[in-house]
């Protein structure tokens, strides 16, 4: 035996993790994913487990009644996540203490198991991600999504973003940025260097998983089974 299928990866039940993780970013319940895909609940719960063979009908279905693309289900692949390896760190930059507090809840009430690292300001972000300052001496391993408030004191959100985007180090890191307003000025402006969208704050799990879900990054928000 040459071995080669014991490191086949389970698809059935990679496709049931990406399911149920992006049915708990919409929180909802798998008699509602039932009821919007047309499917009987237990055959939801079957999928979740990975004991399915979907047809692509099937698939379509479960990825309108998610609100997701269906690469965000079986991505392409090498490019696919592997959903035991892939709990990626998040980075929150954020200066009000109650606001970074609430926000850290919110996911951890959602079960989310990825670490949050906080950074206060642009200037102890910029360290934490470019391994100057207090990490000079051993840089942290970079996060998988950046969230950034674009009001920072000191050195704005947007200056913040222009500094990532031009370090060879962070410049690929997904950034999504809180803003207190849909018609904020600086939105245009850090869409141009390159974030990927914008969340109206307070930032919660569901803001969160939609914006991640619209940019086909879903795979961040997955937790252990």
């Amino acid at each position: 035996m040459n071995g080669v299928s014991s490191q086949q990866p389970n698809l059935e039940s990679e496709f049931g993790l990406a399911v149920k993780t992006l049915r708990h970013g919409l929180g909802i319940t798998q008699e509602e994913l039932a009821w919007r895909a047309d499917m009987h609940r237990t055959y939801i719960a079957d999928i979740e487990r990975g004991g399915r063979n979907l047809t692509l009908r099937s698939i379509a279905a479960l990825a309108e009644a998610l609100q997701a693309p269906i690469a965000a289900l079986v991505p392409a692949g090498n490019e696919r996540p592997n959903a035991a390896l892939q709990l990626i760190e998040i980075l929150l930059i954020e200066d009000s203490a109650a606001d970074a507090a609430l926000a850290v809840q919110s996911l951890k009430n959602a079960h989310a198991s990825n670490r949050i690292h906080v950074a206060h300001d642009g200037a102890e972000a910029l360290d934490y991600l470019l391994g100057t300052g207090p990490h000079a001496k051993k840089p942290a391993a970079l996060p998988g999504i950046i969230i950034l408030d674009l009001q920072l004191p000191n050195m704005s959100g947007v200056e913040v973003l222009r500094r990532i985007r031009a370090a060879k180090r962070t410049q690929k890191i997904p950034v999504l940025v809180l803003t207190s307003s849909r018609h904020d000025r600086n939105i245009p402006e850090c869409e141009r260097l390159g974030a990927e969208s914008y969340i109206i704050k307070p930032l919660s799990f569901a803001s969160f998983s939609r914006a991640a879900m619209k940019e086909q990054f879903s795979w961040a928000l997955v937790r252990p089974a």
